[in-house]
């Protein structure tokens, strides 16, 4: 199923429909927008046709020059089989040349309040949402002091656990089982929560808590950009584990690296405090301050010393 339809911008912005209305459900494959002013000057060599295409004053005002003949021709090399729509912005009025072809090829035309930069800006955003690539990671997602922790690890392991501890201490649930990302540049991934069990959270033995009824709508949100993974682990007695924190693992999510830290869990280690720490510990290093690295340069400095 396409992810967005003309339908679907046309009722985001509220634009007002004009013609066209059999296309209202045509797909809308990409982001990047069009405003047309080579083709209404009669250049198709190049002409995006699956992009949607907007017109603004700039592109009305010369088209207002042209002779009848001419205007025909170029709305008519506007409106292709696979044009999603055409937008016009200002509530400038529409061509009739431009109402026929659009008539009789299908392709909506919509007509739009905002000014023809903002209206490019919000669409573009809008767009690239909802078509970036998107993925969906078992775990569970909690904003912790403003950075988005993904906790990952085998069923059973403790994430919900985990997760309910850190909504006691204050921090915000995201997303509790199924986390949906998606990537929307290429170093940005934002995480939600499917529709169906947002704001709840499974707990073994309580069953499914409805955790913004329980804590209060502070305690939720609705998406947050993911920047740290924490993989929640059995401890495994015969394995090493890092212990100073120099060494830097990462996950690949869809196309993009995140900082990953392998957390050993077993009776007696409070993982709650255990992630808070790690996510405070991850800002500091954003900031310039690695406790690691200063410990490590102080421990060469005295073994420096002690060999003179």
């Amino acid at each position: 199923m396409p992810k967005v339809r003309t339908k679907d911008i046309m009722d985001k912005f509220k634009m007002e429909l004009i013609s066209g209305e059999e296309g209202i459900n045509r797909p809308i494959t990409t982001s990047d927008l069009s405003r047309p002013g080579l083709e209404i000057a009669g250049y198709f060599a190049y002409y995006p046709k699956e992009r949607v295409q907007i017109l603004g004053k700039t592109e009305l005002s010369f088209f207002e020059k042209l002779g009848r003949f001419e205007k025909e021709e170029r709305m008519a090399g506007l409106c292709s089989p696979i044009t999603p729509a055409i937008l016009v912005s200002r509530e400038m009025d529409i061509p009739q040349e431009l109402v026929d072809a659009s008539e009789k090829t299908g392709v909506p035309v919509l007509r739009s309040n905002m000014k023809t930069t903002r209206l490019s800006s919000h669409l573009t955003n809008f767009l690239e949402s909802r078509l970036a690539p998107t993925t969906a990671v078992h775990g569970v997602l909690v904003d912790i002091y403003g950075v988005g922790v993904l906790i990952i690890g085998k069923s059973g392991v403790g994430k919900s656990e985990t997760a309910l501890e850190l909504v006691k201490r204050g921090h915000r649930l995201v997303a509790d089982d199924c986390v949906e990302i998606r990537q929307e540049d290429q170093n940005t991934l934002i995480g939600n929560a499917p529709e169906l069990i947002e704001h709840l959270l499974e707990i073994r033995g309580l069953g499914i808590i409805d955790v913004m009824t329980l804590f209060g709508a502070g305690a939720v949100r609705s998406n947050k950009r993911i920047t740290l993974v924490i993989d929640l682990e059995t401890w495994d007695p015969k394995k090493q584990y890092d212990r100073l924190g120099l060494e830097e693992e990462t996950m690949k999510i869809i196309d993009t690296d995140i900082q990953k830290l392998t957390v050993p869990v077993r009776p007696g280690r409070n993982l709650a405090v255990i992630i808070e720490v790690a996510a405070m510990n991850f800002r500091l290093k954003r900031m310039g301050l690695n406790a690691a690295e200063q410990f490590t340069t102080k421990l060469a400095d005295v073994i420096e010393e002690g060999d003179r």
